[in-house]
């Protein structure tokens, strides 16, 4: 079968964050099989998608897979695999995947952008566990609990250059949430095209610092909405390959939108 490597959040080929993807014809094959072709593929994630009967309340089911574990969320395997899609002519206009997060939409755009429809993370203010400021190197303003969709601790540091940063014990931060953190500022100057930077480190799931993430941002989007005063905003996650993901807070759902960029394509022989 076909599989492609395609770089999410991105306009350009190596920037935003790779993903792997795999069109199946029909059902999904046995976990182990998906696991081991994400452990080969080793990057963040590697999405697994086939069509569904027409009719129903989706078009293609979708799982992810990250080197070490099925997650139940991912933003940018989610844009890569609807980039396959609709570069491909395996589908056209919106496409619904059915995934563990319930229906998640993309809608590609007239600019060449694909815009994600996903469920607002629920942040909840938390005490901030002793050891998180000695294992990320610096000292959280604020942190908040962004429910069992997400999974991560997201706090607030002081300025943007204090996030840019960071050299975390990687190790450390796994005890203190089920995926990871999310550590994230305001932006330092909003005219270069972003309004407020973040990094992510998911330790639990395999990646030390996740390129550009999605799913990270459905926590994002609603923190720095009522703060910054405008429900449409650009964040910027401040990895080595970097990434921008523009955000549309809409109450209960938060609008991802980005592009993205086939870079690899080849044949899977196992």
């Amino acid at each position: 079968m076909r599989i492609r490597i395609v770089d999410a959040f991105a306009d350009r080929p190596f920037t935003g964050n790779p993903a792997g993807v795999l069109l199946l014809d029909d059902v999904f094959p046995d976990d182990d099989w998906l696991q081991n072709v994400a452990m080969e593929v080793n990057h963040a994630e590697t999405a697994f998608a086939h069509p569904l009967p027409e009719g129903g309340d989706a078009d293609w089911a979708l799982r992810w897979f990250t080197p070490v574990t099925e997650v139940a969320m991912c933003g940018h395997a989610t844009l890569a695999t609807a980039h396959v899609l609709h570069t491909t002519g395996a589908h056209e206009g919106p496409v619904r995947f059915a995934t563990r997060s319930g229906v998640l939409i993309a809608t590609p755009g007239a600019d060449g952008s694909l815009t994600l429809d996903f469920p607002t993370a629920p942040l909840t203010p938390a005490e901030l566990p002793a050891g998180v400021a000695e294992a990320l190197g610096a000292q959280p303003l604020a942190a908040f609990d962004t429910g069992p969709g997400i999974g991560d601790l997201l706090v607030e540091l002081a300025d943007e250059k204090t996030v840019l940063g960071l050299s975390p014990d990687h190790k450390a931060l796994g005890a203190y949430s089920a995926r990871g953190l999310i550590a994230t500022a305001r932006a330092e100057e909003p005219a270069r095209g972003y309004d407020y930077v973040s990094r992510c480190f998911f330790p639990n799931v395999g990646i030390d610092e996740d390129p550009v993430t999605g799913s990270a941002h459905t926590a994002l989007a609603p923190y720095w909405s009522p703060r910054l005063g405008s429900d449409d905003l650009t964040g910027l996650q401040a990895s080595r390959r970097t990434g921008l993901v523009r955000t549309g807070l809409r109450g209960a759902r938060t609008l991802l939108t980005g592009h993205a960029v086939t870079v690899i394509e080849g044949d899977l022989r196992a």
